[in-house]
């Protein structure tokens, strides 16, 4: 009599069975199109294809392959499940259960994948030319056609256990504790150049640039705010004088500087559209680096600046 008032609910679907009955929402959800993640998928199998064959080759066997529990999840939806954290950043213990895993699995999960995803997502163009010197040098003398435009940010953080570390990561100007990144790209932000993360919160703009500024050719000019006044090679706004004001052509000047610059403004709002760069970092902090160059990856293949091959060979 009791079971008539109990019927059995079909199985919850999860973010990756959405996206394939409505593909034109996988931008909101994943953050990039639905051929994009098509493509990173393909890529992130073969590499996890090609890691497990390397592995096995090494193991020295005793039982037959085979064994053990088998695994939940399909590939796709591990590869699913990693995009989906880093866009939405849900507690593993949600993101289990939005996948019908447990929080474990899904802190496995996603750790496995974000590795994959890290290698086959260059961060920068930098980066991705620096595999081949030769190559690297000649994008180099290729960027001092153009004028770069260099921005930073700041992101909350947890605060360090030690004292020497507070006082290294906390930022004066956001009253808390900070990860701070800078990130340098084309003009009208059509790639991501080169990127720094993980500094100090206390950094100042002017020094991590002329850091970051040696990995680039002598003549290369650059596009900055104020906060990078009295940099080489850089154009930046006119601060208004002392007790005075600026002049109608200074002021026309700095629009231009600022209708130049946007572009890098836009770069840094899509890196936060990825909600694990936006809000405050709760994981330990030697995680940070890979995180977010693997989110500014995703930024790069959202924008056009790094397209997938359709196949990589084992």
């Amino acid at each position: 009599m009791v079971e008539q008032y109990f019927t059995v609910l079909p199985k919850m679907k999860n973010p990756l069975h959405y996206i394939r009955e409505y593909p034109e929402r996988t931008r909101q959800i994943l953050g990039i199109s639905d051929l994009q993640f098509e493509a990173l998928l393909s890529q992130a199998q073969r590499k996890a294809e090609k890691l497990e064959w390397e592995k096995e080759q090494e193991k020295k066997r005793i039982n037959r392959k085979g064994g053990g529990r088998p695994k939940i999840l399909t590939s796709e939806e591990e590869v699913c499940l990693c995009i989906f954290y880093l866009r939405h950043l849900p507690t593993f213990e949600v993101l289990g259960m939005q996948f019908d895993i447990s929080k474990t699995e899904a802190n496995d999960t996603f750790n496995y994948w974000l590795k994959i995803v890290r290698e086959i997502l260059p961060a920068s163009l930098i980066e991705q030319a620096g595999k081949d010197e030769r190559e690297l040098e000649i994008v180099k003398q290729m960027l001092t056609e153009q004028e770069l435009i260099v921005d930073s940010w700041e992101q909350a953080r947890e605060r360090p256990g030690d004292n020497q570390s507070q006082k290294e990561y906390y930022s004066g100007k956001k009253k808390q504790h900070t990860f701070k990144g800078q990130v340098i790209t084309l003009p009208q932000g059509k790639d991501v150049v080169d990127i720094e993360v993980g500094k100090q919160g206390k950094a100042s703009d002017i020094n991590l640039f002329r850091e970051q500024q040696k990995k680039f050719d002598n003549n290369q000019r650059f596009t900055g705010d104020k906060g990078y006044q009295g940099g080489v090679n850089i154009k930046t706004p006119q601060k208004k004088p002392k007790g005075k004001e600026l002049t109608e052509v200074q002021k026309e000047e700095n629009k231009v500087v600022s209708s130049e610059r946007i572009y890098v403004e836009h770069v840094i709002r899509l890196l936060k559209i990825f909600r694990i760069a936006k809000e405050r970092f709760r994981m330990k902090g030697d995680k940070y680096e890979q995180i977010i160059l693997t989110v500014c990856g995703l930024v790069r293949l959202r924008i056009g600046g790094l397209i997938l091959p359709t196949s990589l060979g084992l």
